[in-house]
């Protein structure tokens, strides 16, 4: 009988919004309505748009942004907490941990980082311990999976063990960050974030698979050029082209992805939300898109509360004066395949006021005079110049505000800790990241608080982010060298989920799908050969396809199709079989080949000197860690009397369940 394996499966709770009850009918709000100052607008009625993403699947990510431990409402918020607690207390401490310095002090307390001076400072006002921090096997761990997307190689971590330099946390990180696994890693994140696919079923959107390569292939060079992000924000916003199948011209494929069914003005709209959402973090712009936010938004967002429909089709209108077309290469042999140019023409109107159809509420003029609505920046008031093109004023306001370098550090905080110093990350409040400058005229049920956990750090960090050029690999040596990204997952006594935002110990999280599959083929030595979707393409690393596969092996771990399915890193009983049953990793746990193509199991037999170092290598190499006294003892009694004809099998069945144990599919 296999050994037996330890498996958690996690959940996501969702929180409904308080006080919000949708109705039948709303009344309509005229245009001059629409453009009065929001204290004189009338509360709307909530009304189930189908349009807004509050009334779909989406819907379930709208709750209250209460972020302050202090606040009992947040106690309702767990996010992650149930996950982190089960598993950090699954784990297995083969290294007493480095909790202080030589003077007694934790390591975070003396830090020169900026991140951990404000980390500390709000641990300490809050009265709370942070965690200790992590071993050595842990941290190389840990920050290889979080830089690479894969655990490092046991040559690899056995010459960082035995060394004894002060810095060598840091000089491996700089090592990791020079690889070009980092290349590949962060190509698929961004890929993520800027939804590269072949098409998109919810809008029927289609780049196919040489569209979505040129994008993969730009943003690829991006990362591996390192190319600042305000510099990436303003061609992706501003971009034009006559063939989107081009590498140089990948960015086409971004504002083509905006596109929606209807009228021209959905199409408007949906790239406007695209855009603020990705740059701003402000996915209340949807909302704000069909109808004013007073009524709609006034439990969510109280910048959002306080703006109008009109003001949000002044954002929308910098995109007015796009238009993109598509070009058939070869209609005789293949009539339904096409690439898409982006063009801005100065001929076509302003945001027109003239739709009864589509798939948001009417726009109707307020009178027969004005039928257009100009470009006005939402936050300043600035318009184009004369004779600029409008996408290209448009990323010049988006780029200068500040918000913008908030929402970047927002997002990439959340990619290393688990959730952002605002969360939902999509869904910041720009009224309430001052805590010296909050609404005067806040009453409940409104959101009235400070938003971020840490709004002195969100601040701090969006700050030292621009005055270093919006450097990406930067920010992520900044966080990476971070005493509060290097704290323990475990916690010692009782885990208070409400501490959660305070980011006082590593909340762990479930691999990514192509994580586990190159985690697997590494620490196997056996490749698991991808073909990249609708093409011939073969990889042998699942990290370096350009989108997700969503069926097979890689679809049990929920990656997600970068359209209307997000990836997730949840667990399931599914991921569970799979691990335990489907070829991907019986196949890989044999012993077969010989020289470079040998299995790890062929090499770990064969050379292992005793049973001893057969199970110490086996733990080192899957789950970069020696094994316990314990492990050491059960794994001898698997090989010495354990079920199988030969030591290969034997040894087969051990790793087959270090596969299966809690610490191989978690980073913690």
């Amino acid at each position: 009988m296999m050994l037996k394996t330890l498996r958690i499966g996690a959940v996501l709770l969702c929180a409904a919004i308080p006080g919000l009850e949708a109705q039948e009918a709303a009344p309509q709000v005229s245009l001059a309505d629409q453009r009065q100052q929001p204290a004189a607008i009338e509360a709307e009625v909530l009304t189930p748009h189908a349009e807004c993403m509050f009334f779909t699947k989406e819907g379930e990510r709208f709750r209250p942004a209460v972020s302050n431990p202090r606040d009992p409402r947040f106690r309702a918020q767990f996010g992650l907490s149930r996950m982190t607690e089960d598993v950090a207390q699954r784990l297995v401490t083969p290294e007493a941990s480095i909790s202080s310095n030589a003077s007694g002090v934790p390591p975070i307390a003396t830090s020169k980082n900026l991140i951990d001076q404000y980390i500390y400072k709000g641990l300490q006002e809050a009265g709370v311990t942070p965690a200790e921090r992590t071993n050595e096997y842990e941290f190389v761990r840990r920050v290889s999976l979080d830089l690479t997307g894969r655990p490092p190689v046991v040559e690899r971590l056995r010459s960082y063990m035995a060394d004894s330099s002060p810095d060598k946390r840091a000089k491996f990180i700089e090592e990791l960050l020079a690889s070009p696994l980092f290349v590949d890693r962060w190509t698929m994140y961004w890929g993520d974030r800027f939804k590269n696919a072949q098409s998109l079923p919810s809008s029927g959107v289609q780049r196919f698979a040489e569209g979505r390569d040129a994008f993969y292939n730009w943003i690829k060079a991006n990362v591996a050029s390192n190319k600042p992000f305000d510099q990436v924000a303003r061609e992706l916003i501003a971009t034009q082209g006559t063939n989107s199948w081009e590498a140089e011209q990948g960015p086409i494929n971004w504002i083509v992805g905006g596109r929606s069914s209807g009228p021209a003005q959905d199409t408007y709209d949906q790239q406007t939300v695209q855009v603020a959402t990705t740059f701003l973090g402000l996915s209340h712009t949807n909302c704000l898109l069909c109808h004013n936010g007073r009524g709609h938004l006034t439990n969510l967002s109280y910048w959002g509360a306080q703006t109008t429909r009109y003001q949000a089709w002044q954002l929308a209108a910098f995109i007015a004066k796009t238009t993109e077309a598509l070009t058939k290469p070869d209609p005789m042999n293949n009539p339904n395949k096409y690439y898409w140019s982006v063009t801005d023409n100065a001929k076509v109107s302003d945001y027109a006021l003239n739709t009864t159809t589509g798939n948001r509420p009417s726009r109707q003029p307020a009178s027969p005079t004005e039928k257009t609505v100009a470009p006005v920046y939402i936050f300043n008031g600035n318009k184009p110049a004369a004779g600029e093109s409008y996408r290209v004023a448009l990323a010049r306001e988006i780029t200068a505000d500040p918000l913008f370098a908030t929402a970047a550090v927002n997002y990439m905080w959340k990619e290393f800790f688990g959730r952002g110093i605002v969360n939902p990350v999509d869904q910041i409040d720009p009224a309430r990241l001052d805590p010296n400058n909050l609404p005067s005229d806040c009453a409940d049920p409104q959101p009235c608080g400070i938003q971020p956990s840490n709004p002195y750090l969100l601040t701090a960090l969006a700050t030292d982010f621009a005055n270093n050029s919006y450097d990406l690999k930067g920010l992520i040596r900044k966080i990476v060298n971070s005493e509060t990204y290097q704290l323990s997952s475990r916690w010692n006594g009782n885990w208070d989920p409400s501490l959660e935002p305070l980011f006082g110990r590593k909340l762990v999280r479930r691999l990514w799908a192509e994580e586990v599959s190159d985690s697997i083929a590494s620490t196997s030595n056996l490749p698991i050969i991808y073909t990249a979707p609708g093409t011939t393409n073969k990889l042998n690393w699942a990290i370096q396809l350009p989108e997700p596969i969503t069926t097979g092996f890689l679809g049990y771990f929920l990656p997600g199709n970068r359209d209307d399915q997000p990836r997730r890193t949840d667990g399931s009983v599914q991921q569970a079989l799979a691990l335990m049953n489907d070829a991907t990793v019986l196949s890989r746990i044999r012993a077969t080949g010989t020289g470079s193509t040998a299995s790890t199991m062929q090499l770990l037999v064969a050379q292992g000197p005793n049973d001893t170092a057969i199970v110490t290598n086996l733990y080192m190499t899957v789950l970069t860690r020696p094994p316990t006294d314990a492990e050491v003892a059960l794994g001898l009694k698997q090989l010495q009397s354990g079920t199988g004809a030969t030591k290969a099998d034997k040894a087969s069945s051990l790793m087959w369940a270090l596969y299966n144990k809690v610490d191989f599919l978690f980073n913690y």
